[in-house]
C-alpha cells in the first residue's frame, strides 16, 4: 500500500505511461479451445465497424478466467460502481441484485500501482497517448510523441480510455484498452488498468461520466486520497 507522499509526488511521473514494452500482435485466426463456450469467439471477434477496425483476439492465449462474464458480487458498493481488484486482476461493474459484470485486466508492475477512490470525468474513443517527460528521458525514441500520439491501432491506450479524477485533479490514472491482449491477468504496465479492446469498448458503452471507481489496495484495503 502506498503512502500519501508517493501518490502526491509519484503520480505525474509513473502513471502517465500506461504502456509496456513487449509487442504482442492481435491475430484474426483464432484456434478453438476444447470446452470453451463458443459464445466467447463471437464476443472477442473482429469489430470491423470501428473507426480503426479491431482484430479478433486469440483467446487461446488468455486464461479463460479473465474473459468477460456476469458473476455474483457481495461487495458493499452500489450498482453502477466500478471496482478494480489488482490482486485478482479483475474489474467489476457492479449491477443490481448482488451481481456484477467482471472483466479481466492487466495491472501495473509492483511499484507502479495505485489505489483509492476516483470519478470518471472524461471518456474517449481512440484516445491520444502522451508519454510523460520521465518516460521520454528513459526512452528517447518516444520524443516524437511528446505532443501526443494520435489514437489508432498502435496506440498503447487502445480503443477507449476512461480518465479518473479526484475532484478537479486528474490522477493520471486510466482504465483503457490494450494492443497486447495476452498481458491480461498479469502485471506489466506502468500503472494503469488495461482491458482487452473488445472489453473496454463494452465497458465504455455501459458507464457514463460521473461513475465512481474504487481501486483496491494490494492488501484488499483502500488508500483514501481526497
Amino acid at each position: 500500500m502506498m503512502s500519501r507522499r508517493f501518490v502526491a509526488l509519484g503520480l505525474p511521473f509513473v502513471l502517465g505511461g500506461c504502456v509496456s514494452t513487449r509487442p504482442m500482435p492481435m491475430v484474426s485466426n483464432m484456434p478453438r479451445r476444447p470446452g470453451l463456450d463458443p459464445a466467447y469467439y463471437a464476443m472477442y471477434g473482429e469489430l470491423p465497424d470501428e473507426r480503426f477496425p479491431v482484430p479478433a483476439v486469440n483467446i487461446d492465449e488468455i486464461d479463460p478466467t479473465y474473459l468477460r462474464r456476469p458473476v455474483a458480487f457481495d461487495g458493499a458498493e452500489r450498482s453502477g460502481t466500478i471496482v478494480v481488484d489488482p490482486d485478482q486482476k479483475f474489474l467489476y461493474l457492479v449491477q443490481e441484485g448482488g451481481r456484477a459484470m467482471r472483466y479481466g485486466v492487466g495491472v501495473g508492475r509492483e511499484g507502479f500501482g495505485w489505489s483509492g477512490n476516483a470519478t470518471i470525468k472524461r471518456k474517449a474513443e481512440w484516445p491520444t497517448w502522451t508519454p510523460p517527460s520521465s518516460m521520454i528521458l528513459r526512452q528517447p525514441e518516444l520524443e516524437e510523441y511528446a505532443n501526443g500520439m494520435p489514437g489508432g491501432p498502435e496506440n498503447p491506450l487502445g480503443a477507449r480510455a476512461l480518465y479518473l479524477y479526484q475532484g478537479d485533479r486528474d490522477t493520471l490514472y486510466r482504465i483503457h484498452g490494450t494492443t497486447e491482449p495476452q498481458t491480461i491477468g498479469t502485471r506489466v504496465s506502468s500503472g494503469c488498468i488495461r482491458l482487452i479492446n473488445q472489453d473496454v469498448i463494452d465497458l465504455h458503452r455501459r458507464v457514463p461520466t460521473g461513475t465512481r471507481v474504487v481501486v483496491r489496495g494490494s492488501s484488499g484495503a483502500f488508500d483514501e486520497f481526497s
